[in-house]
């Protein structure tokens, strides 16, 4: 029987990995719930797969790779006969030539030149010795782990083309973050013991997560996840509302929340005593009512966005990586994707390859206005500039925009966020933040599926017993594994063992999430300082 779409216990903003995932789990513990999305057609968010004359593309690229096993055990009991295990191959292109991902010493050496790899091996060795004390930035960060010689080679002109901002103006906790783990002395060495024959133990996911070997993966791409989980969410009797966006969200004076949204028959409104919300923070903020004290900071949080240029090119494959890094600047692409390498399921014809080149853009910028016709056309020359096709093998192609699809990490940023959750979590308990930009944090898809987890269990528990906060705050968590994970509860302050921990009933996310009463929420100059050392 269907419940009142319009009169729920939880309504939830967005129907990518967070809000499905927290839509699915209500929806197995008998909550009644209702999500609404923009999209008029998919679901998944950014991690949604679109489909064009029987090709499929993954926006952005999903490995399907988790050290939380709540996370793997959710994957396979929403999607439990339909992944595949795919070998992941990257390279990376600068001037002309291709470098193995993981590194590969000789072949490093051979594409650099003996004089340049001495070169960046001895600027490895100067910031070694003397590293830069006082670390703000991306550039500080990098620098100092690898190297200004490496960095101004395969960091500085990647990233400026991601983010569209100076290295020295990005916060360092992006690289802390994202490269953490990986250093040049394990990537070499590792790289020389396979080249000689001396590490033939696979990488079983338990080291570095950049240096991973395989991956599993949606045989029909990570938009199959969101599909299902969708049309679980349907099936136990609540509501997926497509082409339904937020437009107001206030609550009445019994605490119940009031959503109202926009959409082309003149949208609805949501009674909900929860709302749980993957909509980005600036936009939340502004439409909230009345407006918070915290919109001023929200208003300072900016986004990149993202859009994919499919080609369809005569050819059985143009080359084996599941992509490429494009480090070169005759070229705005960014990264190319070959369909085939995720799933060849991907594409329906097996005389022709597809291809998605990656450019990263701001919205109404010239990159995202320009036409589909015309992005094609670009996209098409610049794959003969790279040499990766002959421009008459193209066919067909479309082009994906997304907006917001990376919260920008400038060095306001954090200040920002921690202005908006302190005020918001204190005057309203029951409205929940979760995902990537749902909290403006670099998330991967795993991470945010934690956040939505988490915040389920806390609404079942009446209280915000586990600080979500905590999920990925640490570096080593993300990148390290099981043992990261336990440096992360290290690094928590004491929390006085419950009798449920006693018994040894929590997972390992809610441990590292779970927070005492009295571990106040951290406020703008309280932050926890995570580890930028090189």
């Amino acid at each position: 029987m269907a419940n009142n779409p319009n009169n729920v216990d939880v309504a939830v903003i967005g129907a990518g990995p967070a809000g499905l995932t927290a839509a699915y789990l209500l929806s197995k513990k008998g909550y009644s719930v209702t999500v609404i999305e923009k999209d008029e057609k998919y679901v998944g968010g950014i991690s949604r797969t679109v489909e064009f004359e029987g090709y499929r593309f993954d926006i952005g690229g999903h490995r399907f790779f988790s050290k939380s096993q709540e996370v793997v055990d959710l994957w396979n009991e929403i999607l439990p006969d339909d992944f595949i295990q795919r070998p992941r191959m990257s390279r990376i292109y600068y001037e002309g030539k291709f470098y193995s991902y993981p590194l590969r010493a000789f072949e490093a050496l051979w594409n650099l030149g003996i004089w340049r790899s001495t070169l960046c091996m001895a600027s490895y060795l100067r910031w070694k010795l003397f590293p830069k004390k006082d670390v703000k930035s991306f550039e500080d960060w990098v620098v100092n782990q690898f190297g200004y010689k490496l960095y101004s080679i395969f960091f500085k002109t990647y990233t400026e083309k991601v983010w569209g901002m100076p290295c020295d103006e990005m916060s360092a906790d992006w690289a802390a973050q994202r490269i953490k783990g990986l250093s040049l002395w394990s990537a070499v060495t590792d790289g020389l013991k396979r080249s000689l024959g001396l590490n033939k133990k696979p990488n079983d996911g338990m080291a570095t997560k950049t240096l991973l070997e395989t991956f599993r993966y949606p045989r029909l791409g990570p938009g199959m996840m969101w599909d299902a989980a969708r049309d679980f969410v349907r099936d136990k009797g609540n509501t997926v509302m497509m082409g339904h966006a937020l437009k107001q969200l206030a609550q009445d004076s019994d605490g119940n929340w009031r959503m109202s949204t926009d959409a082309q028959d003149g949208g609805t409104v949501i009674t909900a005593k929860h709302v749980i919300s993957s909509a980005p923070m600036r936009e939340l903020s502004a439409r909230i009512h009345p407006l918070p004290t915290s919109s001023f900071e929200a208003k300072k949080l900016n986004y990149r966005d993202f859009l994919t240029v499919a080609l369809m090119v005569k050819s059985e494959d143009l080359f084996p990586d599941n992509w490429i890094y494009i480090h070169d600047d005759r070229v705005q692409v960014g990264r190319v994707q070959n369909f085939r390498s995720w799933s060849p399921e991907m594409v329906p014809d097996a005389d022709m390859a597809c291809v998605g080149l990656e450019y990263f853009c701001f919205e109404n910028d010239g990159l995202w206005s320009s036409s589909d016709e015309e992005l094609i056309a670009q996209a098409t020359r610049e794959m003969e500039i790279l040499g990766l096709c002959d421009p008459k093998d193209v066919v067909g192609g479309a082009v994906v925009r997304q907006e917001k699809a990376y919260p920008v990490y400038d060095d306001e940023y954090e200040a920002n966020v921690e202005a908006m959750r302190a005020d918001l979590e204190e005057r309203f308990p029951t409205l929940h933040m979760v995902g990537r930009n749902g909290m403006h944090r670099y998330n991967n898809q795993d991470h945010a599926m934690m956040t939505a987890m988490l915040t389920v269990e806390n609404i079942d528990a009446g209280s915000r017993k586990f600080n979500i906060w905590n999920v990925n705050e640490d570096a080593e968590y993300h990148e390290a594994g099981d043992e990261g994970a336990e440096k992360l509860l290290e690094n928590q302050q004491a929390v006085p063992a419950t009798s449920v921990e006693a018994e040894g009933q929590l997972t390992e996310g809610q441990k590292i999430a779970l927070q005492s009463e009295r571990d106040v929420p951290k406020r703008v100059g309280e932050k926890q300082k995570i580890n930028r050392a090189a």
